[in-house]
């Protein structure tokens, strides 16, 4: 047969779109010819193909026309996922193997000269796009890839070491015989579905580690039991990041759906850790990262720190020294929880669903409000007036009126650091978030923060004395309609964890307590 189609995935964004590898065989000057919109990598998947195959012990048609063509053709194909079915493509057009038996799989993987499969990015991606189809064909990929695309349900999954494991499924067998086979020696495996790994074990960071901040360690327990974005601002050395670090340890783990999408946009990415399966990622990049490093970009698109934060925390330390454009650029994945990448060509939409934890000083020394007292010796803030506004006005108003709390985390006195027992573990305060977690799903199905609309009067009421007291704060501060409406999530977070079934007025006079504006005149 001159004629062989081999079928694969492309990668655009989190879609996993289907490609049929075309390859022809004919008579003329010996050429290898690639079509189909392949990026520099892609074509350079001749000479890749070319040594695998003789170095694998099959035969090259060097004396032959090759023609390889990737359909659908104004679609773009990137990265080395397509060495493999390319040369499948060729054995099956060449008569090496049968080239019948292919079409129940589908094959992606890089070769190395020798034959070897090497991983590739997303193949928990292209796991996802099978399990939407009624009726997905088998999946043959290499170690490491395979073991992801595994982790889909109802899937079936073949590892494969090398080119030569995979063509001697398809030489001088039946479809029936084809991958039958669950283990072999000659680099062949067909995965097992199994348990999927659970993570029970305690987070190597406690907040049992910080000394004092009672109303820091309060204002994270409100952020985890409603999923509410935080903002925490103090000198240096007051233990913002500490708690920061330890933030994820209250939250709980992640479920079956949350965990697939968050492992698919670390696959994509090239992240993936098994070890890390259930568990909330935490993302902290540099202040000096790139609005393009935060929200993601490039051609073709991939994904950025909010997305690879998705169902997990994104820790901005030294939130003022990010650039403008950087910051700016989270206002809309804060609101709707999805960040679209637009360019010419396409247009590609990734989850961004993470929570804020940020951390900020009060001025550029980060001393504001220090001053020397009857021969003591210390640090004292000598930033002007002028300085300090300019300093509060790098974070913008709309920015900040996204954020649900705002704290201040004060120096501690060092008696307190000294002598002071053991705090309260993670561990107990977890304990009280994940029960108010429960109670919300229970009443609402979703967290407080994602409260909105109809479902935000029907799950917050308030009693007359209640109401009076937001309108008069309200007024007071001037409150956009999104921040009285946050001050009423975080109430009604301030209401499970205390068991009240409706917000009382105690509940929302704390919650006011954490939109306090941060001013600069101190």
């Amino acid at each position: 047969m001159r004629l062989s189609l081999v079928q694969s995935r492309a990668l655009l964004g989190l879609q996993s779109p289907p490609v049929t590898v075309e390859v022809h065989l004919a008579n003329g000057l010996p050429s290898f010819t690639l079509v189909g919109l392949a990026d520099v990598e892609v074509k350079e998947a001749r000479e890749r193909v070319r040594s695998a195959l003789q170095n694998s012990g099959f035969e090259f048609p060097s004396n032959q026309r090759i023609t390889v063509n990737l359909a659908p053709a104004d679609l773009p194909k990137d990265s080395g996922r397509f060495d493999l079915p390319i040369a499948l493509g060729i054995l099956a057009a060449s008569g090496q193997i049968d080239g019948s038996l292919l079409s129940a799989y589908e094959f992606a993987g890089e070769l190395s000269l020798s034959g070897a499969l090497r991983p590739i990015k997303g193949a928990l991606v292209m796991g996802l796009a099978l399990y939407q189809q009624p009726k997905g064909r088998c999946l043959v990929l290499p170690p490491g890839s395979a073991e992801e695309a595994a982790l889909v349900p109802d899937v079936t999954v073949y590892r494969a070491d090398h080119l030569s494991a995979v063509a001697m499924q398809f030489v001088n067998r039946s479809s029936e015989q084809t991958g039958a086979a669950i283990h072999d020696e000659q680099g062949w495996a067909k995965l097992l579905p199994g348990v999927l790994p659970r993570h029970t074990d305690h987070q190597s960071l406690d907040l049992a580690d910080v000394k004092g901040q009672s109303g820091a360690k309060r204002a994270l327990e409100i952020a985890a039991a409603g999923g509410h974005s935080l903002l925490m601002m103090g000198p240096p050395g007051s233990g913002k990041s500490m708690l920061a670090h330890r933030f994820s340890g209250l939250l709980s783990p992640l479920n079956i759906q949350e965990s697939l999408e968050a492992a698919a946009i670390a696959s994509l990415a090239g992240r993936f850790d098994l070890s890390q399966w259930s568990r909330r990622p935490t993302r902290h990049p540099h202040h000096s990262a790139s609005a393009v490093a935060l929200v993601g970009g490039g051609s073709p698109p991939r994904p950025g720190e909010i997305s690879l934060a998705h169902h997990g925390v994104l820790f901005l330390d030294e939130l003022p020294e990010f650039p403008r454009s950087a910051l700016e650029a989270l206002r809309e994945p804060l609101e709707s929880g999805s960040v679209t990448i637009s360019r010419a060509a396409m247009s590609t939409e990734f989850p961004a669903r993470f929570q804020l934890i940020a951390a900020m000083n009060p001025c550029p020394c980060g001393y504001a409000g220090q001053v020397q007292k009857g021969g003591q010796k210390g640090p004292v803030c000598r930033c002007t007036p002028d300085q300090v506004h300019r300093y509060m006005r790098k974070i913008s108003g709309p920015l900040l009126d996204r954020i649900d709390l705002h704290i201040e985390v004060p120096s501690q006195d060092a008696k307190l650091l000294i002598n002071a027992p053991a705090a309260e573990s993670t561990a107990r305060i977890s304990e009280r978030c994940l029960q108010a977690n429960h109670v919300s799903k229970l009443r609402q199905g979703c967290a407080n923060q994602s409260l909105a609309g109809a479902l935000l009067e029907k799950h917050c009421p308030l009693a007359s004395e209640a109401s009076d007291y937001l309108h008069q704060v309200a007024s007071h501060f001037a409150w956009s309609s999104r921040s009285t409406h946050r001050v009423l999530k975080v109430a009604r977070t301030i209401a499970d964890l205390s068991d009240h079934p409706d917000i009382e007025t105690s509940d929302l006079a704390e919650a006011v307590q954490y939109r306090r504006p941060f001013t600069s005149d101190r």
